[in-house]
């Protein structure tokens, strides 16, 4: 399994849901990926880095979308979790090399 396919196994059924209400989503992802044994970091151009075993550092950033995700507006340099509010759901956008 890919690390970015990990990733977005983790957000299909994360540890606690996620409620706009109660925390960031910043805040709400880094916490789901450190509960599943993820190194998140700080990140100066990002919102933060999960860095991989192998690979180094694959830098994130968060958003929260109320339509459809367009994805040509996303800066493809970091991976992106956005969440649909909408459609209640999260997306996991790889970044481009």
């Amino acid at each position: 399994m890919s690390f970015i396919a990990a990733i977005e196994a983790l957000f299909n059924q994360p540890p606690i849901p996620f409620k706009p209400e109660q925390q960031s989503l910043k805040g709400w992802a880094m916490y789901c990926l450190r509960d599943r044994g993820f190194k998140v970091i700080y990140a100066q151009n990002a919102d933060f880095a999960v860095e991989e075993r192998d690979a180094g550092k694959v830098y994130f950033n968060v958003a929260e979308v109320s339509t459809k995700l367009d994805e040509t507006s996303l800066d493809k340099t970091t991976g992106w979790i956005v969440y649909d509010r909408a459609a209640n759901c999260i997306t996991v956008v790889a970044p481009q090399p």
